[in-house]
């Protein structure tokens, strides 16, 4: 069971004063926080890619590569990399790069994206949505498996026989595909046999278990092996030394974000009763002391079949302090009873 961290690198007004954090200071914040997860024994740290005033990381390739040489043992991902507005062949040059510079660390998380913005900013039309994901995604598989590549599409100039560098140290360099629980992405990732991340942020997290079913249906379907293939969570959530300062602490900031969102989106009012039910046990909030988190993790691998969680955190913007407090927690106090109570489940399973 893995466990780690995934962030948005947000620079969203600081709820108590107003104040906002430039992007440089944040960008900076967060490498610290790369290292520290490190140190505590974390097994993988995942960048997202935004391009708007309220996210700092629009290349996190680049974030990821100011941690790698400070860094010796955790994954480092992007969380997601928006293929659709991308282009594949810098994709897979940035991560191979970030590949050699970490010995053989780098991962991309690939999505659609559920931010709009990167679109009109790179040229490409919202109406070309799926289209654009599955021709770039078939490019981007492409130069994995080949270092001199030829290849076609629509919507990108075409490739003749040309290498691809610089080469990674992993062979394959891996690609999940993230969702936000599309029965057709899963499907879809499963029958290219690649290892799936799902946006667990809302309901209850057990719903989320027949997808899982079918992404293992259409592995096995398809003639992958589906216990060499991972499946991700990607949750927010905060740790504290308990449960109550969790909940007062990662409250403000993120009803803030959730209801600019909400007002961007349609969505209704986020409230503290919200909150609340969110954090229950049956819940997509992991906010609490260490042993209220690791039951819900423990809780999610046995019920849903996760086997890497990531806790994204923050979701607003909160103190540099508390993240790093949240982050040393989630290494050194919630892994360790994960860990532990997997293997002995595991065992018997």
């Amino acid at each position: 069971m893995e466990i780690g961290i995934s962030t948005f690198v947000e620079t969203t007004p600081d709820v108590r004063t107003g104040d906002v954090i430039s992007h440089a200071q944040r960008l900076r914040e967060v490498v610290e926080e790369i290292v520290l997860a490190d140190q505590v024994g974390l097994d993988v740290f995942g960048v997202g890619e935004h391009h708007r005033e309220d996210f700092a990381a629009s290349s996190p390739a680049v974030v990821l590569a100011a941690a790698a040489s400070q860094t010796k043992r955790i994954r480092l991902t992007s969380a997601v990399t928006v293929l659709s507005s991308a282009d594949p062949v810098r994709v897979f040059q940035d991560f191979a790069t970030l590949d050699g510079i970490s010995n053989g660390r780098a991962e991309i998380m690939a999505g659609r994206g559920s931010f709009i913005e990167s679109f009109p900013l790179f040229g490409y039309e919202l109406k070309d949505y799926n289209e654009l994901f599955e021709e770039k995604l078939d490019l981007l598989l492409t130069l994995q498996k080949s270092e001199v590549v030829s290849w076609s599409g629509k919507y990108r100039p075409a490739i003749n026989n040309r290498g691809i560098y610089p080469r990674p140290v992993q062979d394959p360099l891996p690609i999940w595909i993230g969702s936000g629980g599309n029965s057709e992405s899963v499907i879809r990732a499963g029958m290219l046999g690649l290892p799936l991340v799902l946006a667990i942020i809302g309901g209850r997290p057990v719903q989320f278990a027949p997808l899982v079913q079918l992404y293992k249906q259409a592995a096995a379907q398809a003639g992958h092996d589906i216990s060499k293939l991972p499946v991700a969570s990607h949750s927010h959530g905060f740790i504290w030394e308990d449960n109550e300062t969790a909940a007062d602490k990662f409250f403000p900031p993120t009803q803030q974000v959730m209801n600019v969102l909400g007002r961007e989106r349609g969505w209704g009012y986020y409230d503290r009763a919200a909150f609340d039910a969110a954090r229950s046990f049956e819940g997509a909030l992991y906010v609490g002391d260490p042993q209220t988190v690791a039951q819900k993790i423990i809780h999610l691998r046995k019920k849903v079949g996760i086997t890497r969680f990531m806790l994204h955190v923050p979701v607003g913007s909160m103190p540099h302090a508390d993240v790093m407090k949240a982050i040393e927690l989630l290494g050194k106090e919630v892994a360790p009873i994960v860990r532990k109570e997997i293997a002995a489940w595991e065992a018997v399973e």
